[in-house]
């Protein structure tokens, strides 16, 4: 199993496919990565021999992925709330914070229905 980055990468699936496991790397990167360090996209992870492992790695140590990445966008975060920012009122109260409606949906940022003292409750649906 090939492990880069700290990740292990999923066996069996394109290599193009499997670096998008490591945070902060999507295809486009992907793709890019394999053009820079001269590996096929479409060999198997399970296939790809030691030196293009290494190759890869090598490309990978010039961008921020994983922990790095993670710590940068928890302090931007950190910075907006402390700030007051509108951004981060957002992230404090845990809603959308790119302009979203909230009055339906955002439920994955608001969690599950609430339900509110002494309101009506809707019929049930048959």
């Amino acid at each position: 199993m090939a492990r880069i980055a700290g990740v292990d990468l999923p066996r069996a699936k394109r290599i193009e496919v499997a670096l998008t496991y490591i945070f902060g790397v999507g295809r486009s990167t992907s793709r890019k990565l394999l053009a820079e360090a001269s590996v096929d996209p479409n060999v198997k992870t399970d296939d790809i021999s030691e030196d293009d492992i290494g190759k890869l790695r090598r490309a990978i140590d010039t961008i921020k992925v994983e922990g790095d990445l993670r710590r940068d966008v928890a302090i931007n975060i950190k910075r907006y709330v402390d700030l007051g920012a509108y951004r981060g009122l957002r992230h404090r109260k845990g809603l959308p914070v790119r302009g979203q409606r909230t009055h339906t949906n955002a439920r994955t940022r608001k969690g599950p229905r609430k339900s509110i003292a002494g309101k009506k409750q809707a019929p049930a649906k048959r």
